[in-house]
């Protein structure tokens, strides 16, 4: 029988290519589900913080900071995390792990030289580290986000060391159309509530939260974003570049830090965001009643109202309008709690049915822009917890809300040609932060 060696080639040829077919596909299929399992959501280009953590804890160059215990030789096997809680105090806390009192004690006198225990607050943690036979060898305790307190406990010699963390600096941007409030949209998309309060108070000069924002605005928002290697932790630094695209009115604004180092907000041009005084002094509240003549909802006729009225839950912070000295602070009648700030010769802000003044808040202290001077409250002649703000304009009170006032300091020269290069650099990493 004669053979066919052209068929036999051909047939093999066949063979070998459709095994070598099934063995790529078989190949390309494992990649594409292992590309699944790291990027479950590919098509959003959007990094989260989560994303970040994630990405920084799992490298290699990072293993020094990810896991300090373990250089220190403690046992993660035996780590005890303790919330603070209510009532909660250091001696309590450490009680149930000492059996011996001379070294509890040994314990919290070395600690006292270091570290005030009447500052741990509530929801701070404490981590305590067993060996094997269940005797506390390690305490640490996180005076701050960069700084741990480490005590070791050998027998009965205690050694306390503080020990900086290693803190990676990240950004993050975020860009989105406001439905509903900046507030909750802010939420939705991941913004962080810290950053989304200072967005706010910054807007607070030019925006009427409750009149302004429409279906469709436009936000942007760039920020820093602080990782404790250690823990995992994050914490958020200061605002980059900020949008706001009120349906054509944009306010737009850089960081910057002037030639007094001082941060703060310019636009463009150069001129700084801020204001002499604030529309707002409060965060994500509602405008209740505003200026005009009103039929008062408790002495039941019209009178003028000489301010406006933010609804705001009680214990809400208020905020100082501006810069300058506290000219009335006490029980003001109707007023109920009352502040007053005199801000220069002729502007001065009021706030009324205050539930408490700020700590250290009196007559003639000096207070900043932006700082807490007292909480949302129903005092005086009060239907329900909200802030009564007023303006005083040559000792009369006119609409916080018509008032335009000029802008605080404007860029000049050396100054202004710097902010030019900073701005373009600011807004390049925006992008990339966006879009990577």
């Amino acid at each position: 029988m004669l053979i066919n060696y052209n068929l036999l080639i051909k047939l093999f040829i066949t063979i070998l290519t459709i095994c070598l077919s099934a063995y790529f596909f078989y190949v390309g299929y494992l990649s594409l589900n292992l590309y699944k399992s790291i990027n479950p959501n590919p098509s959003n280009s959007k990094t989260n913080i989560d994303a970040i953590k994630n990405n920084y804890l799992s490298k290699p160059d990072n293993t020094e900071f990810l896991n300090e215990s373990k250089k220190n030789k403690i046992s993660t096997e035996n780590e005890i995390i303790i919330e603070i809680k209510k009532n909660d105090t250091f001696s309590k806390i450490i009680d149930p792990y000492f059996e011996n009192y001379i070294i509890k004690n040994k314990i919290i006198n070395e600690l006292n030289k270091e570290f005030n225990l009447k500052n741990l607050k509530i929801g701070q943690e404490i981590y305590i580290y067993q060996n094997s036979k269940k005797i506390v060898k390690t305490i640490i305790i996180p005076i701050d986000f960069s700084t741990d307190i480490e005590i070791e406990i050998n027998e009965t010699k205690i050694t306390l060391t503080k020990k900086k963390i290693k803190i990676t600096k990240d950004f993050e941007s975020n860009k989105f159309f406001i439905k509903s409030s900046l507030y909750e949209d802010g939420k939705i998309v991941g913004v962080p509530l810290e950053i989304l309060s200072e967005a706010i108070k910054l807007y607070s000069f030019d925006v009427d939260f409750q009149r302004d924002i429409q279906k469709n605005d436009e936000f942007e928002i760039f920020y820093e974003v602080f990782i404790n290697g250690n823990k995992g932790n994050i914490s958020y630094g200061k605002i980059k570049y900020i949008k706001l695209n009120l349906h054509g009115n944009i306010l737009e604004y850089f960081i910057f830090k002037d030639e007094d180092d001082h941060f703060d907000y310019f636009n463009k041009e150069g001129k700084n965001a801020r204001k002499a005084l604030m529309k707002t002094p409060i965060d994500g509240a509602r405008l209740s009643s505003s200026y005009g003549v009103r039929k008062h909802p408790i002495l039941g006729y019209n009178k003028l109202h000489k301010g406006v009225d933010f609804a705001a839950p009680k214990g809400t912070p208020i905020y100082a309008a501006g810069n300058g000295v506290i000219d009335f602070v006490g029980k003001n009648g109707g007023y109920g709690k009352y502040i007053r700030i005199r801000h220069n010769s002729s502007y001065k802000t009021a706030y009324a049915h205050l539930s408490n003044y700020k700590k250290n808040i009196y007559k003639g202290i000096r207070v900043s822009q932006g700082e807490v001077i007292g909480y949302v409250g129903s005092t005086g002649k009060s239907t329900g917890p909200h802030l009564h703000y007023e303006v005083i304009y040559q000792n009369k009170q006119i609409n916080p809300m018509k008032m335009k006032l000029p802008s605080g300091k404007i860029l000049k020269d050396n100054e202004l040609k710097k902010f030019n290069k900073e701005m373009k650099i600011i807004y390049s990493d925006f992008l990339f932060y966006l879009y990577e």
